[in-house]
């Protein structure tokens, strides 16, 4: 097959991880006769440097002519005392909305061989394999109005938690159907009893429950979300919550895993082309050291190749060589290692086989 891809390697260790995963992209594209055409991009604090946008419109006409698009990080504190409209993170907001990816899904599982890379107790973290489903584009990120001010001589600020019921619903139909082909049971996760926006969040989940009358649904409290995160992660299967909830919740989850640089995530939307990335920052105090995890960004190009461009097979081989990296003993700095950002990635190609 022949895609157009669009990297955008963003700020911080970015583009040494991006660079990581197109590698890898390419060798699977040899390897099974693809032609992927890459085209590279400046986002977020970059963009911001070099053209006074996080986001420039000629930046978002490409990714939305695009396959595909792949992006490293963004963000750091060079720009953290920025206007809202110059700030890095702005940038990424608009992607998503200009791309419509309503939905962004996070794989969490725990491989046996990095347990003991995580503070929990080994017997919880056993037979963990969850999907957290994040609604991308409304709630809190993106609700108006939005504003900080000067009322009666005293600073105010406000953020809008809004949701329409479409919005929901069209995410909560893709958690349903992610959950019929796994274990058959949904745990939604709101605030409902104190948030009117969560009380419309559950209505809409309980109607297109009746829609798939095999699954069980279970409504859980945030708050009981991120403490069963932790003393009962395996009982989770797929996770479907708003935006700002579903943000802090996988970050949670990262602790599970082992360490952020191992989660990848896809957002997606109706049709258009999915954005897929690591769920990690820029971490803009090892960049340049060479020291980054690629696995988050390798694992999302996994996820690209399985939901963009529906190849199944060369996703799980590209899943499957991470596996083994990881069991032969292979680590980074984050996992307790000494390999390189390159001698990490050189070892997964090895082993795409």
């Amino acid at each position: 097959m022949k895609a157009n891809i669009v990297t955008l390697p963003g700020d911080g260790i970015g583009p040494e991880v991006v660079g990581e995963a197109r590698r890898v992209l390419e060798h699977v594209a040899r390897q099974f006769g693809h032609t992927f055409e890459f085209s590279e991009h400046l986002m977020g604090g970059v963009s911001i440097d070099k053209f006074n946008s996080p986001l420039t419109p000629e930046t978002l006409a490409a990714c939305k002519a695009a396959d595909a698009v792949l992006l490293g990080a963004v963000g750091g504190q060079k720009w953290d005392n920025n206007p809202a409209a110059l700030r890095p993170e702005t940038g990424l907001l608009g992607l998503r909305k200009g791309l419509d990816v309503f939905a962004n899904l996070r794989p969490v599982k725990v491989h046996p061989a990095l347990v003991g890379a995580s503070p929990l107790k080994p017997e919880r973290l056993a037979g963990v394999d969850i999907i957290v489903v994040r609604e991308l584009t409304g709630g809190l990120y993106f609700g108006q109005p939005k504003k900080r001010e000067v009322r009666d001589g005293h600073e105010y600020a406000v953020d809008t938690l809004e949701y329409y019921d479409y919005e929901i619903r069209r995410v909560m139909d893709l958690g349903f159907r992610l959950a019929a082909g796994r274990k058959k049971k949904l745990a939604s996760v709101d605030k409902a009893n104190v948030l009117e926006s969560s009380r419309l969040w559950r209505k809409i989940a309980n109607e297109v429950a009746q829609n798939y009358p095999d699954v069980a649904l279970e409504h859980i409290l945030v708050d009981t979300a991120a403490m069963r995160l932790i003393t009962g992660p395996a009982a989770l299967d797929v996770v479907v919550t708003e935006n700002m909830f579903g943000d802090i919740l996988t970050d949670e989850a990262s602790v599970l895993a082992g360490s952020m640089g191992m989660l990848p995530s896809a957002s997606l939307g109706s049709g258009g082309p999915g954005l897929f990335e690591p769920i990690h920052g820029s971490a803009p105090d090892i960049a340049g050291k060479g020291i980054a995890n690629p696995i988050g960004t390798i694992l999302s190009a996994a996820l690209m190749l399985r939901h963009s461009f529906n190849l199944d097979r060369e996703a799980a081989l590209i899943e499957a060589a991470v596996d083994a990296t990881i069991t032969a003993g292979c680590r980074t700095a984050d996992l307790g290692g000494k390999l390189t950002t390159r001698q990490m990635a050189d070892e997964i190609l090895s082993r795409l086989v």
